[in-house]
C-alpha cells in the first residue's frame, strides 16, 4: 500500500458524515431555541481586520498575541490594504457588523445567532483545534440582569435538548465595571511586589501585561499566592453587586442552578459585569463546552455609540464529544430507504426513471447503474443497509415486472412494476417520507438548511 501523499494539516480535522449527524443535529437545537426567543441570524466573515480583533478582544489576550491566524494577502506591498486575520471568535465581528450596518435604529435589544468555524492558531490536544465550530448568541442594546437571565436559559435549554445538561454545571461570577477591575489590577500588582521571583514565567508575563489571568492561572505556586491576594470582590462597585444579586434571583426563578465562581474572569478583554461558563461536572474547566458575559463597553470601543451587550458561544466539537460520551444518538436521516438493482441496458433505462420518481416522493433512494453482476449489487445494498430492493432484470423489463426484497426477512416477492411505487408508500408509510418545501405552513420561505 503506498504512503498517503496528502493529509489534513497539523491541529484540523475532517467533519466526517457520522459526525456531520450529530453536528446537524446541534445545529438544530441552537436554531430552535433561537427562533423560540426572536433571535435572527447573522454570518460575518470568517476573516476581518486584525485590528478589529487587537482592539475588541484585547492586545495582550493569549487569542491576539499568540493564536490569531493572519491571512496572506495578495499584493502585501499596497499601503491600502490591511492586515487580515481569521476569526478567532464571533463577538467582535458581529459588534462591528452592528455598528456598520446601523442595527442601533432597529427596536432593542437586537437579538442575533451565528453557527460556523472560527479558528486559533493554538496548541493541537485532545478535543481542541485550529479550526473548529461554534455557536453564538448575542443580545445587544440593553443591560438588564432579566436580559443575562434569558440568554442564560435559552443556552440551559439547548443543552438539555442535546441531552448533555446533567453532566454540565454553570459557574457564574460577577467581574464589575472597568473601573472596579482597574483597581483591582493596581491591587494585585501591588501585592505580588517582591514575590514576581516566585511566578512561573508566563505567570510573570501576565502580571504585567493581564493581571486578571493570573485567577484562573493552572499553575500550583500561582494559585498558592492568590489564595492570599486581595479579591475581586472587595473592589466592586454596590450598584453592580445588586445587578449581580438580581441575575441569581432571576436565574433561581427560572430553576437554573449554578456555582458562584470568584476566580471566574475569561480570557477576553471585552468583558464586564456577567461572566458564565459552563463546565463538565467530573473534570471542571478541562472539558468546559463554552462561555460568555456581558460587554457593555466592546462597540464603543469599536467606533460605535456607547451600548450595551450579552453574548455566549459554545464549541460544537466539546458538545459532540459530551453528547458520545453520555451516549446519546443523533437522529440519523440519512438511512438508505430503497436500494435498486439492475441488470441490462433496457432494465438500467427503466431504473433511472424510477429512482427519479422514488426519490420525488420522499423514498430514500439509491440506484446501482453500473455494470456489476445481480450478487455484487445485492452485496452493495446489504453494505448500504438499505431496508428494501427491487431487483429488474432483462426477463422483469420483458414482462414488465420487478421484484420487491424485504433485506431483514429475507423475503421476496414478484410483483407488476406499475404498482412498486404504491407498495413501497405503504410499507414504509406516508408519514416516514422525506418530504422538502421552501414554504412552511404560513406560506412563507422556511429555513430547512443545515448551515
Amino acid at each position: 500500500m503506498s504512503e498517503l501523499k496528502y493529509r489534513s494539516p497539523k491541529g484540523v480535522h475532517d467533519v466526517l458524515p457520522a459526525d456531520h449527524q450529530y453536528m446537524t443535529y446541534i445545529k438544530k437545537a441552537v436554531r430552535h431555541r433561537a427562533r423560540q426567543a426572536g433571535y435572527k441570524r447573522i454570518d460575518p466573515p470568517i476573516f476581518e481586520e486584525r485590528a478589529l480583533f487587537e482592539r475588541g478582544i484585547g492586545s495582550h489576550t493569549d487569542i491576539v498575541e499568540k493564536e490569531l491566524f493572519n491571512v496572506g494577502r495578495k499584493g502585501a506591498a499596497d499601503t491600502a490594504d490591511k492586515d487580515y486575520a481569521l476569526r478567532p471568535e464571533f463577538t467582535a465581528g458581529i459588534c462591528r457588523s452592528y455598528i456598520e450596518h446601523g442595527m442601533q435604529e432597529l427596536p432593542q435589544p437586537v437579538e442575533l445567532y451565528a453557527i460556523g468555524p472560527c479558528f486559533r492558531y493554538d496548541r493541537p490536544q485532545k478535543g481542541r483545534y485550529r479550526q473548529f465550530h461554534q455557536f453564538d448568541f448575542e443580545v445587544i442594546g440593553l443591560s438588564d440582569p432579566s436580559i443575562d437571565a434569558q440568554l442564560i436559559h435559552v443556552v440551559w435549554k439547548v443543552f438539555d435538548d442535546l441531552k448533555i445538561l446533567r453532566r454540565l454545571n454553570l459557574q457564574i461570577n460577577n467581574i464589575g465595571s472597568s473601573d472596579d477591575r482597574k483597581n483591582y489590577v493596581q491591587a494585585l500588582k501591588d501585592y505580588f511586589v517582591g514575590k514576581e521571583r516566585n511566578l512561573p514565567e508566563k505567570d510573570r508575563e501576565r502580571l504585567q501585561t493581564n493581571p486578571l489571568r493570573l485567577l484562573d492561572s493552572k499553575e500550583e505556586d500561582t494559585q498558592i499566592l492568590i489564595k492570599m491576594a486581595p479579591t475581586l470582590d472587595q473592589f466592586i462597585h454596590p450598584e453592580s453587586k445588586k445587578y449581580h444579586t438580581a441575575l441569581l434571583e432571576y436565574l433561581d426563578a427560572l430553576g437554573i442552578t449554578y456555582t458562584q465562581n470568584t476566580s471566574l474572569v475569561r480570557g477576553l478583554d471585552y468583558y464586564n459585569q456577567t461572566v458564565f461558563e459552563f463546565w463538565d461536572s467530573s473534570t471542571g474547566a478541562q472539558n468546559a463546552v463554552g462561555g460568555g458575559g456581558r460587554y457593555d463597553y466592546l462597540i464603543e470601543q469599536l467606533g460605535g455609540k456607547a451600548t450595551p451587550g450579552v453574548g455566549f458561544a459554545g464549541g460544537m466539537e466539546r458538545i459532540l464529544w459530551h453528547m458520545q460520551e453520555a451516549g446519546v444518538e443523533a437522529p440519523n436521516k440519512d438511512q438508505v430507504d430503497v436500494f435498486v438493482a439492475q441488470l441490462g441496458p433496457e432494465a438500467k433505462k427503466k431504473c433511472l426513471m424510477l429512482v427519479s420518481e422514488l426519490r420525488d416522493l420522499g423514498i430514500h433512494t439509491v440506484g446501482a447503474l453500473g455494470e456489476a453482476s445481480l450478487k455484487s449489487q445485492m452485496r452493495l445494498a446489504d453494505r448500504f443497509q438499505a431496508r428494501y430492493t427491487l431487483l429488474l432484470g432483462q426477463m422483469e423489463v420483458k414482462e414488465d415486472t420487478i421484484i420487491l426484497r424485504d433485506m431483514a426477512a429475507g423475503k421476496q416477492k414478484q410483483m407488476p412494476f406499475s404498482k412498486v411505487v404504491p407498495e413501497i408508500v405503504k410499507l414504509l408509510g406516508a408519514e416516514h417520507l422525506d418530504h422538502y418545501s421552501l414554504m412552511d405552513k404560513f406560506g412563507k420561505f422556511s429555513d430547512p438548511g443545515e448551515g
